[in-house]
């Protein structure tokens, strides 16, 4: 990434960091690389919107160091309109992984998604987020 002052430099910095905070705060969280907010609890669904540009960190991986190059290899895709940084620690394998975003309003839409990311990516989209109700949506288990 190109930075023209170093406040630009020491705030996109601050921005990696916070993620890396709040992703082993919460779990996980979804940010906007364009202004560096944070997604407020909306009543939506997150996936990922190139699943064979996730990239899965091990439990021993320094996460900031590895969301600064996950940002600075896909920093194109991440400025396009209407999508997010996404980081997900798996509850099971405690492996972070990180993700270019892709918000969808209504479940349906979201599994729609996923079931084509899935079939015409190398990588399969294995689950689904709602931001609103802390949820978790395995593909493999029935809808809510």
């Amino acid at each position: 990434m190109y930075f023209a002052t170093w406040l630009e430099q020491y705030q996109f910095e601050k921005f990696v960091l916070d993620v890396a905070i709040a992703t082993l705060t919460y779990g996980g969280v979804t940010s906007q690389l364009s202004s560096y907010q944070f997604l407020d609890p909306i009543d939506a669904w997150g996936l990922p919107k190139y699943p064979d540009k996730t990239l899965i960190l091990n439990p021993e991986a320094n996460i900031a160091e590895g969301l600064h190059n996950f940002i600075q290899t896909n920093e194109s895709y991440l400025r396009e309109p209407d999508t997010w940084l996404g980081t997900w620690i798996n509850p099971d394998t405690l492996c972070c992984y990180l993700d270019v975003t892709l918000i969808c309003p209504r479940l349906e839409e979201a599994r729609r998604e996923a079931i084509q990311r899935s079939q015409t990516g190398k990588r399969p989209v294995l689950a689904l987020y709602n931001f609103k109700h802390n949820k978790t949506l395995y593909l493999n288990q029935p809808t809510m």
